[in-house]
């Protein structure tokens, strides 16, 4: 059976500039289950606050938006990296 990875949103945490409850820090964790077996492990992600983005409202931001965000920086190495950690705790 073929592991099914989850991510999911713990915390964020914010700052009022340059925009009120611009999101600074995504605390996450990334799960995996393969058939009867459960393994993850949490990250932390930080973001610039002088970064030039459009900002979302804070009540408009969804865990898919964060999650996009926090992927968007790991990378395809670096979240290929965080599975593989995730897959060695299954295997073990």
């Amino acid at each position: 059976m073929a592991t099914t990875y989850t991510w999911t949103v713990n915390a964020m945490y914010t700052v009022q500039q340059p925009d009120p409850n611009y999101v600074v820090n995504v605390i996450w964790t990334l799960t995996g289950v393969d058939g009867q077996y459960t393994a993850s492990i949490q990250g932390n992600s930080m973001f610039d606050s002088n970064q030039s983005s459009t900002f979302i409202p804070y009540n408009q931001l969804t865990q898919d938006i964060v999650i996009g965000w926090v992927q968007n920086q790991l990378g395809p190495v670096g979240i290929s990296n965080y599975q593989a950690n995730v897959q060695g705790q299954i295997n073990s």
